[in-house]
């Protein structure tokens, strides 16, 4: 056990040397103790933060393993484009991660009876609060960073190395002959390729729309890159259009037709600009006049800037929780796990809860306040629960004092009147 009393014949010789050498030594002990708990908090947190990271990383590149089997890519893009949706999952993970680390330490404190101890000897609540709402703090700062902007750069580089997918799908995974289809609705087929790359015969099959199917048919195929996106550009061909099964198909013929690669989602207004998530808080709140995806879809843009500034709140909401319902030392085994699961609960919820409201902030601006109100209201019901405890705890401490007060006067009332006098006064 880290605690242990100091004692009171620490310091100078004499009553007010006594005192202030006890009162520095607590001092050093209560200094002593925050990093103790501290070092366990975050050792904790680090290690349940990479873990849970880790293991859904590996479920992410599991599913994303097409991008070696079925388009060519090797191993290393595949680890590449991954990890680049780390930050993104830390900003989600990251809070329960603190969670979990700080009811661990709490309950490591109170098994271990130092949380007992610290009671015993008057210390506050506080004393083992510090240091968790020290790590809260510093966690709330690692995600603001993660939002603002390792996230927006980590979805920029995931979009570039997208487009190298693309590119390297038509000059490396197409092979002559055969039909390769790198992705559900998407068919491609080409006669044979020159040396320069040049794609001889190309026939590219979309269904992926389903109120329309398109072919299109090209005696050449050429890709070039430009500013950042792969286009297809093919020559001397034909568009054959059906958008009714039962009416006849359009065809197009054309000298020069050119495929955005980078667009082969559905397209939409706005597609090529950069999504909320790839964007910097200046791009955000700045998205211009121009912007088609804006305009179409401005509940995007609020629900993303709001949950930059909201997640942060999450790590000392949390920490307040902790403190209020399992900060204080508890003797029994039973009373101690129903508080850990009560307050894991309350809080998974309240986080929850949080990423609903980032939802609906979408369609209704008006639940912006909620979704602040949500980790600020949780900070200050545990302030309530906590100033509850302190007058119960305070107002048992007066009648005790009140008890002792009384006892005393009475003792001094016997020792001057005398045993029969202070009998006939009792009576």
């Amino acid at each position: 056990m880290l605690w242990e009393p100091v004692s009171k014949g620490t310091g100078a010789i004499g009553g007010r040397g006594a005192g202030t050498g006890v009162a520095g030594g607590e001092r050093r002990a209560m200094r002593i103790f925050s990093r103790y708990v501290f070092r366990q908090a975050a050792g904790s947190f680090l290690l349940i933060l990479v873990s849970l990271t880790g293991i859904v990383w590996i479920a992410l590149a599991l599913r994303q393993f097409n991008v070696v089997t079925s388009q060519g890519q090797d191993t290393w893009m595949l680890v590449k484009m991954t990890s680049l949706a780390v930050p993104n999952l830390m900003a989600i993970i990251a809070p329960f991660s603190y969670l979990i680390a700080a009811l661990h330490t709490l309950n490591r404190l109170n098994t271990d009876s130092e949380l007992i101890v610290l009671s015993a000897s008057g210390s506050k609540v506080w004393t083992a609060a510090r240091p968790l709402l020290l790590l809260a703090f510093l966690v709330s700062i690692f995600l603001a960073f993660v939002s603002h902007f390792a996230q927006p750069w980590s979805m920029r580089q995931l979009r570039e190395y997208m487009v190298q997918v693309r590119s390297n799908l038509l000059t490396q995974v197409i092979q002559p002959g055969r039909f390769t289809s790198p992705e559900a609705g998407l068919m491609f087929h080409i006669r044979d390729r020159d040396a320069d790359g040049e794609l001889l015969g190309l026939v590219m099959h979309d269904t992926r729309d389903k109120a329309q199917s398109q072919s299109y048919l090209a005696e050449r195929g050429t890709l070039v890159k430009q500013d950042g996106t792969a286009y297809l550009v093919m020559t001397n061909g034909h568009i054959i259009r059906r958008t009714d099964a039962d009416g006849p198909p359009q065809i197009v013929a054309f000298d020069k037709y050119i495929v955005d690669l980078d667009r082969f989602e559905p397209q939409d207004a706005g597609a090529g600009e950069l999504k909320p998530r790839e964007r910097y808080f200046s791009e955000l709140i700045n998205p211009g006049p121009g912007s088609k995806l804006y305009q179409t879809q401005p509940g995007q843009f609020r629900s993303e800037l709001h949950e930059r500034f909201a997640n942060p709140l999450y790590p000392i909401a949390f920490a307040f929780l902790i403190i209020a319902f399992v900060g204080q030392a508890q003797s029994t085994r039973t009373s101690r796990m129903q508080s850990l699961v009560l307050t894991f609960v309350v809080a998974a919820t309240c986080r929850l809860a949080g990423l609903a409201l980032t939802n609906a902030i979408v369609r209704n601006p008006s639940m912006v306040v909620a979704a602040y109100g949500l980790p600020i209201g949780a900070i200050f019901y545990s302030l309530i629960v906590l100033k509850r405890s302190k007058t119960q705890r305070s107002g048992r401490g007066m009648v005790d004092k009140l008890a002792d007060a009384g006892a005393s006067l009475w003792d001094a009332l016997r020792s001057r009147l005398g045993p029969e006098r202070a009998k006939g006064a009792a009576s």
